[in-house]
């Protein structure tokens, strides 16, 4: 991921972008005396620059939604009326900073979205001070809201100007360690799911404490209680996804309690989570370094989750960093 993804051209959709979903996924063209328009799904690409929007905006393109870069908050309801009078009903967009009024025009612009009868979703893409500054350094450009001040500031300023709209997010993606592959894999399991979103998808991530909490994490576990395969010399050098290693984890006297606990607890939680909309959860599991202990809980929890009908899958944020 990189900083130098974030150019595009405002309001022009992407060449090449399929203009349409899969056959079966695609509505009858209306009357064009008809001034009513059906509802369409709707998702808007926004967050931090140089964070990867417009990646993901290409992930989006490919699994079959028309892609608009750069567009500016007011135009997003005449856009989505305009493809919903044709033949799309799959629309995304990518909006950036533009303006001090950016987050509350984008969500007025949601907000307009949702009484119209559409179904807006906003996907925040965000990465780490240090990550954003080091991909700005490497493609040598500015940040858009540097002026004359320092790269740091242009982020801090962007971010306090997105902190209403990221607090509304529907989905949190945190690129700081993630390549385009996984990138793309996170994308997928919220939306390609033969053109139909789940009702609740769930990511499950292991990671190391030592090297910091995963900040889009909704719920987090701490796995350290359990003892370290770290000093067991034949399971050094295994993971927790090493049968040996799963195993011994999942063996000890307290670990089936535990998971039989807190599986009790999403169970309470996940009828909730859908009667306020919430349509992804991601459950973050953390060991010492994040390659035994959290990799094997994070692996159960994500079959657990499975067996009760949820849509998830296991990503292992620091796995191979030790």
């Amino acid at each position: 991921m990189t900083a130098g993804t974030e150019a595009g051209t405002p309001g022009v959709a992407r060449a090449g972008a399929a203009p349409v979903g899969p056959q079966d996924d695609v509505s009858p063209a209306l009357d064009p005396a008809s001034t009513e328009t059906p509802p369409l799904e709707v998702i808007v690409v926004t967050g931090l620059s140089g964070a990867g929007k417009n990646s993901a905006g290409r992930v989006l393109e490919d699994l079959g939604w028309f892609v608009v870069d750069n567009l500016p908050p007011a135009l997003l309801l005449p856009m989505v009326e305009l493809g919903a009078r044709g033949d799309l009903r799959r629309f995304a967009a990518v909006v950036d900073v533009r303006s001090r009024a950016f987050s509350s025009d984008l969500e007025e612009a949601i907000r307009l979205l949702s009484a119209a009868g559409h179904r807006p979703r906003v996907v925040y893409v965000h990465a780490r001070d240090e990550v954003l500054v080091r991909r700005y350094e490497s493609n040598r450009r500015e940040h858009p809201l540097q002026g004359n001040g320092t790269l740091t500031d242009g982020i801090t300023e962007e971010r306090a100007l997105l902190t209403g709209i990221a607090g509304e997010a529907d989905l949190w993606v945190d690129t700081s360690d993630l390549n385009v592959h996984q990138l793309r894999a996170t994308l997928e399991n919220a939306f390609a799911r033969d053109g139909r979103t789940p009702p609740l998808t769930a990511t499950v991530m292991s990671f190391g404490f030592k090297y910091g909490l995963p900040l889009d994490a909704d719920l987090v576990v701490d796995a350290r209680f359990l003892p370290n395969p770290h000093w067991v010399p034949e399971l050094r050098e295994h993971t927790g996804r090493h049968a040996d290693v799963r195993d011994y984890v999942l063996g000890q006297e307290d670990a089936g309690d535990f998971l039989d606990r807190y599986t009790e607890v999403l169970r309470l939680l996940l009828p909730g989570y859908r009667r306020e909309g919430k349509r992804y959860l991601t459950l973050a599991v953390g060991c010492t370094g994040g390659k035994h202990r959290s990799v094997a809980i994070a692996e159960e929890f994500a079959r657990r989750l499975h067996a009760e009908g949820i849509a998830a899958v296991a990503r292992h944020r620091d796995l191979g960093r030790e």
